[in-house]
């Protein structure tokens, strides 16, 4: 599913002990170590990737087709592909994803919504994304 495309290089830095202010837009590829005080906002027509390190904060709108966190995000975070959250992640905001992926220790303070890619990013709410079946309910 995910190796059909090539994961774009990270060519942007945004550097421990930086702080930027506005929006951020960019293409391909970008990883965060400092903070911003904005937007991050992917191209919509490019495959991109984006590094929340866990040095890292973001107080602003996420949204970017592969999206690795680490650090913290204070507003809402989109993925249209793959959502990592990883050990250190801490999100105070809605979350939409196509896929996630989440490490034990990230927490959430927000709604967690779906989206369906054949849709064009609608949200999916008629059924759950996941259901769990113990060994013992086996028939």
């Amino acid at each position: 599913m995910f190796g059909s495309k090539k994961q774009p290089s990270i060519r942007s830095l945004i550097g421990e002990g930086t702080t930027v202010q506005g929006t951020l837009r960019f293409g391909d590829g970008l990883r965060i170590d400092g903070e911003v005080q904005g937007d991050v906002v992917a191209n919509p027509d490019d495959t991109s990737i984006l590094v929340i390190s866990d040095k890292a904060k973001v107080v602003g709108t996420v949204k970017a087709g592969h999206v690795i966190i680490n650090g913290t995000v204070i507003g809402p975070v989109e993925s249209n592909h793959l959502l990592e959250l990883q050990p250190k992640a801490r999100i105070q905001g809605d979350v939409r994803y196509e896929s996630l992926e989440m490490h034990q220790g990230a927490t959430i303070e927000g709604a967690l919504q779906r989206i369906s890619p054949a849709s064009g990013g609608t949200a999916i709410e008629d059924k759950p994304a996941l259901k769990l079946l113990a060994a013992n309910d086996k028939k």
